[in-house]
């Protein structure tokens, strides 16, 4: 900003200037759980109306494999210019973290896919100026499924986490005891950890918009929407034991408990919430005539299921006059300890309170 390298503007027209256009536009779902890449579409006609020979386009935001080729490159080449001749397009799909600190964006390998081999050349040499290792692929196809891949193999794994938390209660076991130690296994397994549901804008919609383009294909893929549909049903399981836990140990209906959420965002250590499980589960409490109230310290303000809501300032005598606190998101800075001091009920649905002792705490 001091040397005047970064100024934002509202005006296409100023695109029109720049040597390189990277398009990053959210790409929700429909509430009938569809691509909707509507985002996408109106950028890039957008970009088209301005698109002057020698332009690199890229485009960065999640989406189902094939967008870059049957939707970009259509409008991009509508008034006579070809791809990889006299502009150039390319697919580089978003990988960063939040809250990682190990990895950021330079040293996260970035995959790169173009049009054309010119195009991937040109979008590698890009990137190539900021992250300290690029992985040009065949073509924007094969980056786009890359992303999918990525993120697919995430949600799968993370459905088995969950559908092993719903085994272990059948078995009376603990899930965090039981996957702690088959992480001991030095090769053929990696732990991952189940929790209230998926949440943030890749992981619980990648593998629903590779299994929309895929039944578009007449493919069923099985696999991947069983996945999804163990991940989609979290909330309402945790939901369901939460009613259990407030009747064997506090003796209380739902209708009229005081419940709080602690955590919001989506992930741990983060301010987003974008598609976190704390908005199913609220709206399902809510629902159920729970009277709810939230503390995190990364989102002062929420638009909650109950309307706009402020994160309340902890103290052990608010603690104190809440039915149960159910922990939803684990930030690191969280008063964990306190809240099992004072709270008569703490359900834990990230494992974060394995260390702690208490008979008022429950566990996923």
């Amino acid at each position: 900003l001091a040397q005047k390298r970064l100024r934002f503007t509202a005006r296409f027209t100023e695109l029109k200037k720049q040597q390189v256009i990277l398009i990053c536009v959210p790409t929700p779902l429909r509430k009938t759980r569809d691509p909707d890449i509507s985002h996408i579409l109106a950028a890039v006609q957008k970009v088209a109306a301005i698109l002057r020979p020698g332009q690199l386009i890229v485009l960065e935001s999640t989406t189902y494999p094939g967008t870059t080729e049957e939707i970009l490159l259509p409008e991009l080449q509508a008034k006579g210019l070809k791809a990889g001749k006299d502009f150039y397009l390319a697919y580089s799909p978003e990988r960063l973290d939040p809250g990682n600190e190990t990895y950021h964006l330079n040293n996260t390998p970035k995959v790169v896919g173009g049009i054309t081999p010119t195009c991937t050349r040109l979008a590698t040499l890009l990137y190539h100026t900021i992250v300290e290792k690029v992985i040009p692929v065949s073509d924007a196809l094969t980056a786009e499924l890359v992303k999918q891949l990525e993120n697919t193999f995430r949600a799968v794994n993370i459905g088995v986490a969950n559908e092993f938390a719903q085994i272990c209660e059948k078995f009376g076991a603990d899930v965090w005891e039981v996957i702690a130690a088959a992480a001991t296994k030095p090769f053929g397994y990696m732990p991952f950890y189940p929790g209230p549901g998926l949440g943030g804008h890749c992981i619980p919609l990648d593998p629903q918009y590779l299994s929309w383009k895929l039944k578009a294909l007449n493919y069923q893929p099985r696999f991947v929407d069983l996945a999804t549909e163990v991940n989609l049903n979290m909330p309402e399981y945790v939901f369901q034991r939460l009613q259990g836990a407030l009747n064997e140990h506090r003796g209380k209906a739902l209708k009229g408990a005081k419940i709080l959420l602690l955590g919001v965002a989506y992930k741990r250590n983060v301010s987003d919430t974008r598609e976190s499980p704390a908005y199913e589960l609220g709206k399902r409490l809510h629902a159920s005539g729970a009277r709810l109230q939230y503390f995190d310290p990364l989102v002062p303000h929420w638009r909650a299921p109950w309307g706009k809501a402020k994160s309340k300032a902890l103290t052990p005598k608010m603690l104190r006059g809440f039915d149960c606190v159910l922990i939803v998101t684990d930030h690191d800075e969280l008063p964990y300890q306190q809240v099992v001091e004072h709270a008569p009920l703490l359900f834990d649905t990230r494992g974060i309170t394995q260390a702690l002792k208490g008979k008022n705490i429950v566990r996923l």
